[in-house]
């Protein structure tokens, strides 16, 4: 099982073999360690924690001192015999390989519903006026409140967004950066999970 955490660059583009132009997203995939392996005899599930972005000596806190790291996430089911303190890097990634990428969306704040749900706003004539894109009708009212899961106005984005079956189409080992095919979810910046299918 391969896997690693990532930071979101920036979309560019490339050209495959027969010259046609790919988009890409390239990730900084800096070196992860190992902080701790469960398993199911003594933890009830398999799981590899790692830890990215060490943190410097005057930013170590008592809370964190066992783990002095940035950000640390849990990769579950992984049966490997890896030990606290490997490094995992770009290079367990080969050109070609399948992965599927995790992390949050771009969070867009309060939106209505011609944003937030594709609704078609109103036809410009006949006195609409300042009414173009409000919702219609939103049902019948003896709740006296929005029912859970009614299409309407609310909070967009700043959700967790899985994008399965994207193609590794370069490996920079040097500089640890992936370039992978199509967008992935998030602004520059936004932390990455990275696993291989």
């Amino acid at each position: 099982m391969k896997f690693i955490l990532a930071k979101k660059i920036e979309m560019t583009q490339m050209f495959d073999k027969d010259g046609k132009v790919v988009p890409i997203t390239l990730v900084l995939a800096e070196p992860c360690q190992v902080l701790q392996v469960k398993t199911k005899e003594s933890d009830g599930y398999d799981a590899i924690q790692v830890g990215t972005e060490k943190l410097k000596e005057n930013k170590i806190t008592k809370s964190i001192k066992t783990k002095p790291f940035r950000h640390v996430k849990e990769f579950r089911g992984i049966q490997e015999e890896k030990k606290v303190g490997d490094k995992i890097d770009v290079s367990v990634f080969k050109e070609g390989d399948k992965v599927k990428v995790s992390g949050i969306s771009k969070g867009k704040g309060f939106q209505g519903g011609v944003k937030r749900w594709g609704f078609k706003s109103k036809s410009p004539a006949h006195g609409v006026k300042h009414d173009l894109r409000t919702l219609g009708s939103t049902g019948y009212t003896s709740h006296s409140r929005v029912l859970k899961g009614k299409k309407m106005p609310g909070r967009m984005g700043s959700e967790r967004i899985t994008i399965k079956n994207l193609e590794i189409k370069k490996v920079d080992k040097d500089k640890n950066i992936l370039a992978i095919k199509g967008a992935i979810p998030g602004k520059r910046g936004t932390l990455l999970e990275i696993r291989a299918l």
